[in-house]
């Protein structure tokens, strides 16, 4: 059986690899289980310069998901580079490195700090924090600046750009196509929403920052409608995500048009999860006769 998918001129030797901000830089999941089987490890965000992030508490726990406000801690480029490439840099399998900016410009920068790295897999762009210069807009729900922050990577990178979509549109096909067309190779959908949690007792927020992202297996059919949306309206590789915990969540993710997939919050409280979705896939193949994961693709068979 051949699991093997291309995400741009990137090849992965399975589908699955793990969301942005829910696995560190690898090196903290390292002991727990063999980064290698994976078929890439993508890391939490980098800006170009160290960002301490928010004030505390930083998660909540709710039904059947997570709240998180990190606030996109890191150590900016060079930290990164420094501390946790020499051992990225090890793996059999690529890295994905996720990056942000507040500015056009930030973006292209991190980006072209990367190029020049050397053995970097891909770039996942994070356009959903705030622009500084335009107001506090959210590059990934305005369509010029989501063009724009495409654009000006892709002149700065010869490097697959995966473009990380904001799922706080009121429909996703019209920033899928203005990424695709600005030189992103693959989206990924999809981030998380903002939500938010109350003590009632103390009739304070739970989350220090009030509100946070909400992740976990309560956005899966949202996300998995955005993923069948944006299939639909692009032609470039999709990276589903969303509340995967199994195998056969995956397998909806790829049925529904993604390419590949990521988990995420089932990191948290079980590190094997990823694992487990790559066997369980392969098993699923080998019950059905499929020789290749790519015939998984999209083939959900809808009424019309």
């Amino acid at each position: 059986m051949n699991l093997s998918v291309q995400i741009g001129k990137l090849t992965l030797q399975n589908p699955v690899t793990v969301a942005s901000g829910t696995f560190g830089y690898g090196v903290e999941y390292g002991q727990l289980l063999d980064l290698n089987q994976l078929g890439a490890v993508t890391v939490k965000g980098i800006r170009l310069q160290p960002v301490r992030g928010n004030p505390t508490p930083r998660t909540a726990e709710v039904t059947s998901g997570m709240l998180n406000a990190i606030g996109l801690q890191g150590p900016g480029v060079d930290g990164f580079i420094q501390k946790y490439w020499p051992f990225l840099g090890t793996l059999k399998v690529p890295t994905i490195i996720n990056i942000w900016g507040t500015t056009v410009e930030e973006y292209a920068e991190v980006a072209q700090r990367f190029d020049a790295l050397g053995g970097v897999g891909a770039l996942e762009l994070n356009v959903s924090c705030p622009n500084i210069k335009e107001g506090g807009a959210q590059f990934g729900t305005d369509l010029k600046l989501l063009a724009q922050v495409v654009a000006a990577c892709r002149r700065a990178t010869t490097l697959p750009l995966i473009t990380k979509m904001s799922p706080n549109v009121v429909g996703i096909a019209p920033y899928a196509k203005a990424a695709e067309a600005a030189g992103s190779d693959a989206l990924s959908i999809m981030n998380s929403y903002p939500a938010m949690a109350i003590d009632i007792e103390t009739r304070r927020p739970k989350l220090a920052n009030i509100t946070g992202g909400l992740s976990g297996p309560c956005i899966k059919p949202i996300a998995l409608k955005l993923v069948w949306d944006a299939a639909r309206a692009v032609k470039i590789p999709i990276l589903g995500m969303g509340g995967i915990q199994t195998a056969g969540d995956a397998i909806e993710f790829l049925m529904a048009g993604a390419t590949a997939v990521a988990v995420g919050t089932a990191n948290f409280y079980e590190p094997q999860t990823a694992l487990q979705v790559i066997r369980g896939l392969r098993e699923f193949m080998q019950r059905r006769g499929i020789q290749d994961v790519k015939e998984i693709t999209g083939s959900v068979q809808a009424a019309e």
